[in-house]
């Protein structure tokens, strides 16, 4: 079984790996998924993931959707879906690579590009997923105020459901609410972006930087820059910023809204793993400045 089959019957990719006596070699994947690194007949190398279990309806149409949305001309590299269907996804190999400043200043321009291609709505067109927490991607009009649909779409089903199963106390929800209440965030229409932009889901390829493992949707630019900070910090942070200043010049205040944009991240950990996360929640909802904080 070669690489061009399976692209011409890229929805038997679930049979392919079931049936077919193919090399497969695992790979670390993250805490979700179980990942492997595919040898085909033709010497072809591939990237799958698969779900233990049935897979949520839609799960893995939703990763491939958003990194074909992402995919716009000039914006950061993104790996080719080869072939996805209810119960797995298979993209490109990507070779790794280190850390660099030079890739780093790449990204930071490539961001900036795709944060300015077109996106008249919040939300998408397609349903999503944040690990495997549904994503409310109905889509809203770029009229909207953003603070309004970002409480609405990415903090209350969080927010609650944190709270329902204890992983949050009523004052710590109280301290949320809080904090949303008193941001006052620049009028900002939506933006593409990679809505799960934390430290892990850049890839380091040999020359350059790879954006894997999408929520992708219509929000705000400052979003994807400020998750970039959590869980210890992408390397060469400065440097991707200052490169994307360069592009797309952020509001003023943009580094006192950070914890807001990354208390949606927070509160999927929380709702995915329970309180283990919850100073993180803490910490963001008391924070006054840009810090970099949380850790894994």
């Amino acid at each position: 079984m070669d690489l061009d089959w399976l692209r011409a019957n890229p929805r038997q990719l679930g049979m392919f790996l079931e049936h077919q006596r193919i090399r497969v070699t695992p790979v670390p994947g993250g805490d979700i998924c179980v990942a492997e690194r595919l040898t085909l007949d033709d010497g072809s190398e591939l990237f799958a993931k698969r779900l233990p279990g049935t897979p949520p309806a839609g799960f893995f149409a939703a990763e491939a959707a958003g990194l074909r949305w992402l995919a716009v001309p000039g914006g950061p590299r993104v790996p080719e879906v080869v072939a996805v269907d209810s119960s797995a996804i298979a993209l490109e190999w990507i070779g790794h690579g280190e850390p660099s400043s030079a890739a780093a200043e790449e990204f930071g321009r490539r961001l900036a590009v795709l944060h300015r291609a077109p996106c008249p709505d919040f939300g998408a067109d397609w349903p999503g997923y944040i690990g495997t927490e549904p994503l409310d991607n109905t889509l809203t009009s770029g009229d909207t105020a953003w603070i309004e649909w970002y409480r609405l779409r990415r903090i209350e089903p969080y927010l609650r459901k944190s709270r329902d199963e204890d992983a949050l106390t009523a004052a710590d929800v109280a301290a949320v609410e809080k904090t949303l209440n008193s941001i006052d965030p620049p009028g900002a229409g939506p933006a593409r972006i990679h809505g799960d932009l934390h430290p892990g889901n850049l890839f380091w390829g040999r020359d350059e930087v790879w954006l894997v493992d999408p929520a992708a949707h219509g929000g705000h630019r400052e979003t994807d820059l400020a998750t970039l900070r959590l869980f210890a910090g992408t390397p060469h942070l400065d440097r991707i910023i200052a490169a994307y200043q360069e592009i797309h010049p952020l509001a003023p205040g943009w580094e006192e809204r950070i914890g807001v944009h990354q208390l949606h991240l927070a509160l999927v950990h929380t709702a995915m793993f329970g309180s283990m996360y919850a100073d993180l929640v803490r910490a963001l909802a008391s924070a006054r400045s840009g810090e970099s904080l949380g850790g894994r």
